[in-house]
């Protein structure tokens, strides 16, 4: 029962720290290169960006991520589009722009 418990315990730690060193890189990450919002540039983005109200935005990515066009305000709803490197995008129903 004891060696069991030991076992157990030792899987959990190890299980815990594996999902540590998985997760914390991520968490860390930015794009390198440009992203450019409505001629407004941003170097090296990460996080959520806002997209304009009035106007169809445009999305230029010359970053090496694959950026996320979102339906909310603030990166949440549903993905109106990927844009990958190298592409342009005029955003018809995206309200804000997830660099992941």
């Amino acid at each position: 029962m004891k060696q069991r418990r030991t076992t157990t315990t030792v899987l959990g730690a190890w299980l815990a720290a594996a999902a540590l060193a998985v997760a914390v890189p991520n968490t860390a990450y930015a794009a390198h290169g440009v992203l450019i919002i409505d001629g407004a540039a941003y170097q090296d983005p990460r996080g959520c960006l806002p997209l304009g109200d009035f106007v169809q935005p445009v999305v230029t990515n010359y970053t090496d991520s694959v950026v996320q066009v979102r339906a909310g305000t603030t990166c949440a709803g549903p993905v109106e589009k990927f844009v990958v490197p190298g592409e342009t995008y005029a955003a018809l129903g995206g309200r804000s722009v997830l660099v992941p």
